[in-house]
């Protein structure tokens, strides 16, 4: 059966984003080190992910890469530039958002703006089939696991300070949430990969 997963990258002292976060700026300061256990070399000066046949990091970036949907936020989806309107191998992207979407969408046909949490994930477990769906973002991670739609977290937990910046779980209500542990794995660089499934 297909679930919601958040994947995430978060430092030691738990942030997912370092300071003045801003356009230009998507990850904060020093947040771009988050990322790149997954990211390697490539022709040209460039960076591309990881190989899924390169470690335990390269696995679990094949993992996400194999979801069937994904579910973000406009803070997460528009500092990307949208992933140009293609994440990953075509899947459809559901975008939650309370204002309406710009004009480029009309160029993106695999986009849906969703207002509800609830619905967005509805439509992409329903989108994705057997497949996982693929969930990005603090603010969409928190907003469905208040609403109970959320059923597993994939932490990839770096060996650095940031200081400051933004929480994953900052803005949770004061209601306790189970987690059980399902998997860990000792990833290249010292990332540690958990996974977590939501008690309900």
């Amino acid at each position: 059966m297909s679930a919601t997963v958040l994947y995430m990258s978060m430092s030691l002292d738990g942030f997912i984003a370092g300071p003045n976060e801003g356009p230009g700026n998507g990850l904060g300061d020093g947040g771009d080190r988050l990322h790149e256990w997954a990211l390697t070399e490539a022709g040209g000066g460039g960076r591309t992910l990881v190989d899924g046949r390169a470690g335990v990091n390269g696995q679990v970036v094949a993992e996400f890469l194999a979801t069937g949907a994904v579910v973000a936020g406009r803070g997460t989806f528009e500092p990307a530039g949208g992933w140009a309107g293609d994440h990953h191998d075509g899947v459809p992207i559901f975008i939650l958002s309370r204002r309406q979407p710009g004009s480029e969408v009309g160029q993106w046909p695999l986009v849906t703006y969703v207002d509800d949490v609830g619905m967005a994930m509805a439509e992409a477990k329903r989108a994705a089939g057997d497949k996982d769906v693929l969930v990005h973002g603090a603010g969409t991670a928190q907003l469905a696991l208040a609403a109970g739609v959320l059923d597993e977290l994939e932490i990839h937990l770096v060996p650095v300070l940031l200081g400051q910046g933004r929480r994953l779980f900052d803005h949770l209500d004061s209601e306790h949430i189970e987690l059980e542990r399902t998997r860990t794995r000792e990833g290249e660089a010292g990332v540690i990969h958990m996974h977590y499934r939501v008690v309900r």
